[in-house]
């Protein structure tokens, strides 16, 4: 996908979840996860970790969103909050995110995962800081 002439970041670990962006804009991006067997727990539902994973990986890309040609923004997170609001084992979740504040060096985004039927399953904020170029 390519985002304002951008080509996105992605990563070895992205690869290994599976997850892919299909929304990016301005303070915004929204996640797709096709859920496997090995993103089951235990018990047979989509482990935690996953959706903790999905609301990290969301509330960065809402945050590094520029309309600045050539411009590539990276972030950490800083502190992440997770809520486990329902369970789902098959399907496609997605993944909301939102930049709902910040200044030049650190935004606070908040994230919504929804199961295939539009079920609010977690919910999270994160603070993020901007990576530097050195």
């Amino acid at each position: 996908m390519k985002a304002n002439n951008k080509e996105v970041i992605t990563s070895g670990f992205h690869d290994l979840v599976g997850f892919k962006l299909v929304e990016w804009q301005l303070d915004y991006a929204v996640l797709e996860l096709e859920i496997r067997d090995q993103h089951l727990n235990r018990s047979g539902i989509l482990h935690g970790g996953v959706l903790t994973t999905l609301i990290d990986t969301v509330c960065g890309f809402a945050g590094c969103y520029s309309t600045a040609d050539g411009e590539k923004r990276k972030a950490v997170t800083l502190s992440l909050t997770t809520s486990f609001t329902g369970q789902v084992n098959s399907g496609i979740v997605r993944a909301v995110g939102r930049k709902r504040s910040g200044g030049r060096r650190i935004y606070i985004a908040t994230a919504e995962i929804f199961s295939g039927s539009g079920e609010l399953i977690a919910l999270g904020e994160t603070t993020n800081r901007y990576l530097t170029n050195r």
